[in-house]
């Protein structure tokens, strides 16, 4: 079931992405080697905190981090831990605040220090998908636009699609519906449409090799079944009388 948001809890929402920004910026300019994963989570808490909000990770149940932040293989939901950040790493933050009852949540990916020419290619193709999926997430498209354009622009680098992971509906609950697969699989008039008051967390998910995915069991990591290097770009979005906003811009 969607839930649609009136102009106040977007403007709630606009505010929590704001603080979102800067702490993921900050965040990613504080990557270097010899840190712990662990010590950049406790950073972003410490500033999530100090600008206002909450962490919002932290309200998914069972989860105790601030942020997912995966090296390399690990694609999405890495919890912090001990493992020491090493240059030329591949490495992204997802994080997400939580202000007044509402949540936003983006996530980037960066190549630490080095500039290796290929992850320069692969990250720049990720960026690009991103922002190409947000000038078709519009009122009066498809949530169908936003998966083609993922596909086309990942695929068509040669680069994989990770299919099983998706963006999702956001708001009072972290993942809310609707689902929005990186891929199209039915005609993209049969997805859903996009309406005012819908809120959403664009995100796309990749990799340079295989598109398998493993699971860590028991823990959160899901990772790229052939330890290629995978990247994830994310940002929240409101349809708000007619116009995206981008709220983690």
């Amino acid at each position: 079931m969607i839930v649609y948001k009136n102009i106040d809890e977007i403007e709630q929402m606009e505010r929590a992405g704001k603080i979102l920004s800067k702490v993921l910026a900050s965040a990613l300019k504080k990557l270097k080697p010899g840190l712990t994963t662990s010590y950049i989570d406790q950073e972003i808490e410490k500033e999530i905190i100090l600008l206002g909000g909450e962490p919002g990770f932290k309200k998914v149940k069972g989860y105790h981090w601030a942020s997912c932040i995966c090296i390399n293989e690990q694609v999405v939901h890495t919890p912090p831990s001990n493992r020491i950040i090493k240059k030329s790493d591949v490495v992204t933050i997802d994080t997400g605040v939580f202000l007044n009852g509402f949540h936003t949540d983006s996530a980037w990916t960066i190549q630490v220090e080095v500039k290796n020419p290929e992850i320069t290619r692969f990250l720049e193709t990720g960026q690009r998908a991103l922002k190409e999926a947000l000038n078709v997430a519009k009122k009066g498209n498809y949530i169908g636009n936003i998966s083609k354009t993922f596909q086309d622009v990942i695929e068509g680098a040669h680069y994989s699609i990770v299919r099983e992971l998706t963006g999702h509906g956001v708001g009072k609950d972290l993942h809310e519906d609707p689902y929005i697969p990186c891929y199209i699989d039915r005609p993209i008039e049969k997805t859903l449409e996009i309406q005012d008051g819908m809120t959403l967390a664009l995100e796309v998910m990749y990799s340079m090799g295989g598109r398998e995915i493993i699971y860590e069991r028991p823990g959160w990591s899901i990772e790229i079944a052939d330890g290629s290097i995978s990247a994830s770009f994310e940002h929240t979005i409101a349809i708000k009388q007619g116009k995206t906003l981008v709220l983690t811009k």
